[in-house]
């Protein structure tokens, strides 16, 4: 393969990155050009270097997939920055090990979960031709392998049977470690990311997941391991090291769980149109409400398991995206619902739209599905004597501050700084559970109230330490038929809490910069932002600068490096009690800016013109805010967006953006103004690598760049018709 090697090496000398970086890749491929490991990846591997894909083949082995939030995730694919069995399975290996020396002579048990993932490279990148030994892989397939790993270290393993057909989730996957006293586990999923993604996330015997420095001791052992140490996994079944545990009864137990959180019994009128998107809030989500008496109707195109998730707009199975609730607004119209409720494939998110004051139907972000579920449930526990004298409530800093005012107004210790990641809020009460106490709080786990973060995150019971949809879902459906029965609705309760505690505007910019050049983006931005903070932003003067990763913060010293990569995270505080904070994301390639713009002082008087009014002011700053600073910070790496598209969807990726704003739209121009015949088909050719649907992801952009556009109006009319404005 020497020649092979040669050709590779003169390829990656004309990327633009540093000289050892480069020799790291090449140093990281040529074992899987050489190892009989691997031989079964070489024909793919050897059409990628005749194709002089440089850029693929440089991104698949530049690294070695970082440990995110608790484990690794990201697209699966050949190379050592790829999800694939020797990546996870060399995870499990170490995982095994660390085990075993935390609890010696002791023997180990694990609990493996997986989501409904298949690899079927929608992304295109091998040649579906030859022969790929990851295409058709799924999260059961994986997780198999893995417990074979975990069995070949002499730990006995908990699971679903992988040749069967159902699946567990995130929640319940934590639970059953609790309660079968399980050591660890493992959940093989990437969450809400693109399909052709996956991912390992480790758990500790709490049913959380280790916060620095403890994770780092499982990332550097990882790092190390060449190879696991694996045994057929039918060897490992017939020996008793694999056991099936009993689906119903594991689904069960979880269900129970969450229906003892119900707080009013006797609401359960309304409707709800339910989708698990493909995933498994089909068994959580969905059987829970059926079961407590609701009227839910499914989507049918989405109910089904699959790992494709065919029915799904754009591929992005996440409560987050308005997209995803297309096919139920039909349902909802056809059922005169009053809710449409979502959440993610591995069930551990959950999303709403509900019906506007017009009829229409409203997204609701998860910063007011955390106000409406805070107020319901501090209220209800309120009114019926079980709301603890000790109660908390966590949040985390990106999280909306108006939590904490309505929190604290029914007497709840707040923690309301915890870094990004539930598993920060699992520490917490394993401090308390093991030490009585965390920092200067002290309180009983029981007395765990709310668990919340922004991104359709939450958690009502002290006994799961991931977030979990199905608590949240029961809470938002009791509250639906509550306000149902006095002829109210869910948006007349969210303008009677901003009413109450005064209106805040937080929006989310996120920009997608993926590989090694959107590392090296983000990487650069945090290091200028840090050692040169903007004086201001969109004309609101700077007052006040933290950065997480400082000693003075309430942390302390960095631990570890996964430590400060948690801390990554830079917080301005602008003029208006205003601010921004800017984090990498743990998870995914992209760059999070969280705007949060508070509104004047509450009060209950406040007329429904004034509070709309003071909404359309405070979306307006926090706009503003943010696009200005996603300017600001991306001049600090030297690129500039249009404005038309800055407005593109934010599922695009930070290139496909400039390619949009500095060729797309200049195509469209020149071609419009000259009348060419081929305008929609060149269009639709030229949007083709955005990926599914991609017309509709940049309307939005289309339509900013119409509005001021040097053409006629016959020719502004065929460019609106064409993306349907």
């Amino acid at each position: 393969m020497s020649a092979q090697l040669e050709q590779v090496r003169q390829g990656f000398e004309t990327l633009d990155f540093e000289p050892d970086i480069k020799q790291a890749a090449l140093d990281a491929l040529e074992p899987w050009l050489t190892d009989e490991r691997f031989a079964d990846s070489r024909p793919q591997l050897l059409r990628l270097i005749e194709k002089q894909a440089w850029d693929t083949l440089f991104d698949a082995f530049w690294q070695i997939i970082p440990f995110g939030t608790g484990g690794r995730r990201g697209p699966v694919g050949l190379g050592t920055n790829r999800i694939n069995h020797h990546t996870l399975l060399t995870s499990v290996q170490g995982h095994a090990e660390i085990l075993k020396e935390t609890y010696p002579g002791e023997q180990l048990t694990v609990v493996l979960a997986y989501d409904v993932r298949i690899f079927q490279d929608r992304r295109g990148v091998y040649d579906p031709d030859l022969p790929n030994p990851l295409m058709n892989v799924r999260s059961a397939d994986f997780a198999a392998r893995a417990a074979a790993v975990y069995a070949a270290n002499g730990l006995k393993v908990l699971m679903l049977d992988p040749h069967g057909d159902t699946f567990m989730s995130t929640p319940e996957l934590s639970l059953a470690i609790r309660r079968h006293k399980a050591h660890g586990g493992l959940n093989v999923s990437a969450s809400h990311n693109h399909p052709d993604d996956n991912g390992g996330k480790f758990y500790n015997r709490h049913g959380g997941q280790d916060v620095p420095p403890d994770d780092e001791i499982l990332a550097d052992r990882v790092a190390g391991i060449e190879r696991a140490t694996e045994m057929p996994f039918a060897d490992a079944v017939a020996q008793g090291l694999v056991t099936f545990f009993d689906p119903k009864a594991e689904n069960d137990a979880y269900l129970a769980l969450n229906a003892a959180l119900s707080l009013t019994p006797e609401a359960r009128g309304g409707t709800i149109v339910f989708t698990p998107l493909h995933g498994t809030g089909k068994v959580t989500v969905g059987r829970l409400l059926r079961n407590e008496g609701f009227t839910v109707h499914a989507v049918p195109e989405q109910e089904e398991f699959d790992g494709g998730f065919p029915a799904v707009k754009f591929l992005a199975p996440n409560p987050e995206v308005p997209s995803c609730y297309e096919l139920a607004r039909k349902v909802g119209e056809k059922v005169n619902a009053d809710m449409l409720m979502s959440t993610d494939p591995d069930a551990d998110r959950i999303g709403i739209e509900v019906r506007d004051r017009d009829g229409s139907w409203r997204f609701v972000t998860g910063n007011e599905i955390i106000l409406l579920t805070t107020r319901f449930v501090l209220e209800q526990r309120r009114k019926r004597g079980t709301l603890p004298d000790d109660a908390f409530v966590l949040t985390t800093l990106v999280t909306t501050n108006r939590a904490t005012t309505i929190a604290a107004s029914y007497g709840c210790r707040v923690i309301p700084d915890l870094m990004v990641g539930f598993k920060y809020m699992a520490e917490v009460m394993a401090s308390l559970e093991d030490k009585g106490s965390w920092r200067d709080l002290k309180a009983r786990p029981e007395s765990f109230v709310l668990g919340m973060e922004e991104s359709h995150g939450l958690l009502l019971s002290h006994e799961v330490r991931d977030k979990d949809a199905a608590g949240a879902a029961l809470a938002l459906a009791e509250l639906n038929a509550t306000l149902v029965a006095r002829g109210s609705s869910m948006a007349e309760e969210l303008d009677a809490i901003y009413k109450r505690f005064g209106f805040m505007s937080n929006k989310l910019f996120t920009t997608v910069m993926t590989g090694a050049t959107g590392l090296d983006r983000i990487r650069a931005i945090q290091k200028s932002l840090r050692s040169n903070p903007p004086k201001e932003v969109a004309g609101r003067k700077v007052v006040g600068f933290d950065d997480c990763a400082s000693p003075e913060f309430w942390m302390g010293d960095i631990k570890s490096r996964t430590d400060a990569a948690s801390r990554n995270v830079l917080v301005l505080t602008l003029e208006g009690d205003a601010r921004l904070v800017i984090r990498p994301s743990g998870t995914e390639p992209k760059n999070k800016i969280y705007v949060e713009v508070p509104g004047v002082t509450p009060t209950d008087d406040l007329t429904d013109a004034e509070l709309a009014a003071e909404k359309r002011r405070c979306e307006a700053a926090a706009d503003e805010l943010g696009r200005d600073f996603e300017r600001l910070m991306l001049s600090r790496v030297g690129i500039e967006l249009t404005p038309a598209a800055s407005r593109v969807s934010n599922l695009l990726g930070l290139d496909q953006k400039v390619h949009f704003g500095t060729v797309f739209l200049p195509g469209v121009l020149r071609r419009a103004r000259d009348g060419a015949s081929d305008l929609e088909s060149w269009a639709e050719q030229a949007l083709t690598t955005y990926g599914k649907d991609p017309q509709e992801l940049v309307v939005d952009g289309v339509a900013h760049f119409l509005k001021d556009a040097d053409l006629e109006d016959a020719a502004r009319a065929r460019v609106a018709a064409i993306f349907g404005l």
